[in-house]
């Protein structure tokens, strides 16, 4: 396929996902109940961390996360003593138990607290054009509290070539502004061109069918080829090609 030929291809796809009806079965259905750009943001990233595996669950488990933060998980997180933290024992989404959760609201606490937002903490601070060193600066932050050591493995680190696959979901959905109501485009701060696709099976096997994508592995090295491509094709937007590729390989099989 000749790149004209591609970009019309998956600009078609983008069109027929990147829709509201996408959101009735996507995890982000989560962050959209909410209107307060804090608890849209902390919804969203605690939906975005226990991400993986069959969605009807993700969206379940993370349902009954914003039960456990009252419905106000912004209110929660800066106001919640240590007793209420005991109502989360039996939560569990695979590896992410009630410990990895109470440790999040912990950090999520301190961000807020000292390092007055998320969007701050997540912004590119250097001339980079991308969220590699500032996902990795992230992570310090958000554990520079006292912490269990299992909790680590929650949050991926790109400068150990991971994908980081759920931090930069969770960013497409704060940074880029669709314009058709799925993503919500709050940290006006950020720009949608440094942003990466969320590299996962689906989008990865459609992107190496396509040659978008050569390297095997789904690591930060494969997103990093990805970027170069995507944004050949859309230099201000490139991650509204995720939806077109996520389309293909979750929808229609590709």
């Amino acid at each position: 396929m000749k790149k004209s030929e591609l970009k019309e291809f998956l600009d078609e796809k983008v069109i027929l996902y990147n829709n509201p009806k996408f959101i009735e079965s996507d995890p982000i259905q989560i962050p959209h109940r909410f209107t307060n750009k804090e608890d849209i943001e902390i919804a969203a990233f605690l939906t975005a961390t226990i991400s993986w595996g069959n969605r009807k669950m993700i969206i379940k488990n993370a349902s009954k996360m914003m039960e456990l933060l009252d419905n106000s998980p912004h209110d929660f997180i800066l106001n919640h003593q240590e007793k209420d933290l005991e109502t989360f024992q039996n939560f569990v989404h695979r590896t992410f138990n009630h410990i990895d959760f109470q440790q999040f609201v912990k950090s999520l606490q301190n961000i807020y607290k000292k390092h007055t937002s998320l969007e701050n903490v997540l912004l590119i601070k250097d001339n980079s054009n991308n969220y590699q060193n500032s996902i990795h600066q992230f992570k310090k932050i958000f554990f520079e509290i006292d912490h269990q050591q299992r909790t680590q493995k929650h949050i991926s680190d790109p400068l150990k070539n991971s994908a980081a696959k759920r931090i930069n979901m969770f960013l497409r959905w704060m940074v880029r502004n669709d314009k058709a109501g799925v993503d919500f485009g709050l940290w006006k701060s950020h720009k949608a061109s440094n942003l990466s696709c969320p590299l996962d099976v689906h989008s990865g096997n459609v992107a190496r069918k396509l040659k978008l994508l050569l390297r095997k592995q789904n690591d930060w090295k494969a997103l990093s080829e990805l970027d170069t491509n995507l944004r050949k094709l859309d230099k201000l937007d490139p991650v509204k090609y995720d939806f077109a590729l996520f389309g293909l390989g979750v929808f229609e099989k590709f």
